[in-house]
Parts: structure tokens; sequence; C-alpha cells
């Protein structure tokens, strides 16, 4: 009944932008400076679309309201999309910054929680994020260092490689350092309280905003030994792998290295999203193939049932 989908991002610009969305990933039709790529979005600020098919130019948020069983999935229970997956690209370090959880967004004003999972996709040599206290400080610290500019001295810096994974439990300060691409998997959310931005200045001349009263409020205060979770062995076919990367109550996410063809299947409890991230392939359902290269992104609905993928490349699967 169903076919897989390829998707239409919605692209955002920032002051750290890049342009290697553009360049490498086959996005053509992004602006020059784009920072962030959301392949997998239906939020009112900004939902994907089916590119081809007989739902093209629907959204994301349209879906949910032709079938949601069965292209939603069973799971996506309470009216709202769980996820939301980026492409970003770093051009420039991102601010210093922090996120809340479930319990402690404060929904009357609109907050969500956010708890987020990054796969390094590139990086330029010596490439670092931020994760964390070093040591622990107090609220009175906190906002000091961040005035004064020092809040980076008691921070992890955190070289990282291509393939690596982080999870970034609410309440972890936190950033992503230039010369990095990473795929964001996460809860479907865009609360994030700005700690530090380096005295960087917005389009309109002036500092950009802090949220330090917010962000002391939900921050986590204690030290953290810097830690990465890469994808575990996993399972091994003939033909790929896949890997579990991480797993928590708002969504899975796997590795799926395939060298010949991976057989795989929507069981109608949840969509599948495939990112791919390395070389080319493609995607086979039924009789239909579909082409797939670095930076496609594409939704299979929840009760598509089997699919393949095949050639030689990475894809990131995920799901709830």
């Amino acid at each position: 009944m169903y076919a897989p989908m390829r998707m239409t991002p919605v692209y955002q610009q920032r002051l750290w932008g890049g342009t290697r969305l553009k360049r490498e990933f086959r996005k053509a039709d992004a602006p020059d400076a784009t920072a962030e790529s959301w392949e997998l979005a239906a939020r009112p600020d900004g939902a994907s679309l089916v590119a081809e098919g007989p739902f093209a130019g629907k959204s994301l948020l349209e879906l949910g309201g032709l079938d949601r069983p069965g292209l939603w999935g069973s799971a996506c229970r309470d009216g709202r999309f769980p996820l939301l997956v980026k492409l970003i690209d770093a051009g420039q370090d991102l601010s210093v910054q922090v996120h809340p959880s479930d319990d402690t967004a404060l929904a009357r004003l609109g907050e969500q929680g956010k708890a987020e999972m990054w796969y390094i996709v590139d990086c330029a040599p010596q490439a670092s994020i931020y994760y964390g206290f070093s040591q622990r400080i107090d609220r009175a610290q906190l906002l000091a260092r961040a005035r004064d500019g020092s809040i980076c001295q008691v921070l992890n810096r955190v070289p990282v490689s291509r393939g690596d994974v982080f999870y970034i439990l609410p309440g972890t300060i936190h950033a992503i350092g230039a010369g990095i691409v990473i795929a964001e998997i996460q809860q479907d959310s865009d609360t994030t309280f700005r700690v530090y931005d380096y005295g960087r200045l917005g389009t309109d001349g002036a500092p950009r905003a802090l949220h330090l009263e917010r962000a002391a409020q939900v921050l986590d205060y204690g030290p953290m030994a810097p830690r990465d979770c890469r994808a575990n062995s996993g399972a091994h076919f003939p033909e790929f792998t896949l890997a579990e990367m991480f797993s928590c109550r708002y969504f899975r996410a796997y590795r799926v290295d395939v060298r010949g063809t991976a057989r795989l299947s929507c069981d109608g409890r949840s969509f599948h999203h495939l990112l791919c991230v390395e070389g080319a392939g493609r995607i086979r359902a039924g009789t239909q193939t579909w082409p797939l290269g670095r930076g496609d992104s594409f939704f299979m609905p929840a009760a598509l049932g089997a699919y393949e993928i095949e050639g030689s490349c990475r894809v990131l699967l995920s799901h709830v």
C-alpha cells in the first residue's frame, strides 16, 4: 500500500553555519551558508516535505492526518510526531548551551524536553566538542563564568573522529566545535538555553541573547567523565551489519553498513527514517527502486513491511 518516501528538508540559516551541506550532501537547493538541514521534521516552524510520488508536496504533519497508524505507526499515539533528525554543519563554534528534560521544561511557557544523540559524520583535524563540566561548580560560579567568558575553562573539551556517537542527556552543558558535520537524532523539540556565545553579535549588531536563569535551573553541575558511545558490534549478516548506536525511551538509532543487500522491515509499530551518510546505493520495496546517496533522507511508512538497501553505503536508521 505504501512506498518509501524521499524527503525534502527544511533549511535553517544561523551565524555559525557553513557550506558543506550544499557542496557535499546533495543539497543543491540549500542556501550558500546553511547551518541545519531538518531531514525529518514535523514542527509548526518547519516540516519536511515528501519530494515525489503520490504524496509529493505533503508535509510529515499532513501525513499524520491522513493515516497515522499506517504512516507514523501505532507507537505515535499522542498526536505529536516524536522525532527531529538534522544534519548540522558547524562552520564556526556553536554556543555553549543546555536543554531541559521533560521534567524540567516549563510546559506552560511552551518549553519541551530535548534529549539528543550526535553522530559525527565528518570533522576537521583536531575538531572537538564541549561535553559536560570537568569539575563541580555551583550556580554562582556558572553565572560569573558565563558573564566573564571563562566558562569554557571548566568544560570537558573532547576530540572527535568520524563515526563517534555521543548522547547528550538533558541537563548536560555542551557545544559543537567548528569544522564538524553532525547527524542529530533527537526528541521533537527546539528548546535551547544559551549559556555563552563567545561575545558573538547577531544580525542586528547586538550580542545574541543568553538564557542564564533558565539554564541555571536545569543544568547538571556535577563533573562528567567524557565518553562516547560508539556503536556496539551489533548483528553481522553476510552483506550488512546492523549496530545499535543508542536506545532510550524517546528513540532508537542504528548504523547500517551495507556491502551488498540489507533486508529490513517496518512492523507497523513505528516508521523508519533512513539517512545516508556515506557511499551510495538504492532502496528497493517490492518491484520499485529509489537511488540513495550521501545526504539523502527517506521516510519509511510503518505499514511498509519489508524493504532492502542495496549497494555500498552507511545509513543511519532511527525509529521510536
